[in-house]
């Protein structure tokens, strides 16, 4: 079998033009979205005069590396604390979310029960209701148990399920073989076996889309922490930024460093999970 002749592998030069002109708007866009983020990192080494010296200086000379030493030391902002608050807060939030959603998901979509389809009609309404309707009772409850000044209001209402991550998962969980949870329960498995020895391997890219989505929301998250927890050393970063800014307005660098901090948790786990991301997006278009 002969090689096609060079002319006729060569592509058209219309295609080529129109690649060309997409990865340049493509280069563009990015370089537009990225601009903001670039500004943020450069100022965080910068002195409050550089940041607004004119002309602009896109890159900091010389490079502040005090500024980190500072922002983890300061006495009137416990920066360090409240970074540990928010891995901590977001960490059980996305396991809560993880574990409740995958269960009430399993009962949905792989198990037949009377009533199912109702109760799961009942739980999509839920995404309908504004959270603002429901936040006073939840507020006045959490208040008569005496918790409000607490981590409880934050974390245990994700460890009960949520509409919208049990609706993305039902979606997946549909998707594995019966077969292979029929021959399970002829082996005398147990439900929750089934659940979690065959069917969580068999989304574990949706698992982590999940997990993921729970974190990055719990991260930023800045309403509810700052209307139940008083205490500054309880504050995540979310309010522990602002209440910084607040409190020190003049001081730019510091708080552009600590938003460069702030930021950089949530890169390095995109990183590590943008493998799963790709999978669930390819599988279920999310």
């Amino acid at each position: 079998m002969t090689a096609p002749p060079l002319a006729a592998r060569r592509k058209p030069p219309r295609k080529t033009v129109a690649r060309i002109v997409y990865h340049a708007v493509m280069l563009t866009v990015s370089a537009i979205f990225l601009l903001p983020f670039y500004w943020m990192v450069v100022s965080a080494f910068k002195n409050n005069a550089e940041i607004f010296a004119r002309p602009m200086r896109w890159f900091p000379d010389p490079i502040r590396w005090e500024n980190v030493a500072d922002l983890f030391t300061r006495p009137d902002f416990p920066f360090l604390q409240q970074f540990l608050n928010s891995c901590f807060y977001a960490g059980m939030v996305a396991i809560g979310t993880c574990l409740s959603c995958s269960l009430a998901a399993y009962s949905f979509g792989c198990l037949r029960w009377r009533g199912r389809n109702l109760v799961f009609g009942l739980t999509i309404c839920a995404l309908l209701i504004p959270p603002i309707v429901t936040f006073l009772p939840v507020f006045l409850g959490w208040s008569k148990l005496g918790l409000k000044d607490s981590y409880w209001p934050l974390i245990a209402p994700y460890f009960l399920g949520d509409a919208f991550y049990i609706f993305m998962l039902r979606q997946f969980f549909l998707g594995v073989p019966r077969e292979l949870m029929d021959a399970a329960r002829l082996d005398g498995a147990s439900e929750f076996r089934i659940w979690w020895q065959i069917v969580l391997p068999q989304v574990k890219s949706a698992l982590v889309i999940v997990g993921l989505f729970a974190f990055v929301y719990t991260w930023h998250e800045f309403f509810t922490p700052l209307i139940y927890l008083q205490n500054r050393e309880d504050f995540p970063l979310s309010v522990g930024l602002f209440t910084f800014r607040s409190q020190r307005a003049a001081e730019w660098s510091m708080a552009m460093m600590g938003a460069t901090f702030t930021a950089l948790p949530l890169l390095v786990l995109f990183l590590f999970t943008q493998r799963f991301f790709r999978q669930g997006l390819a599988t279920k278009g999310f």
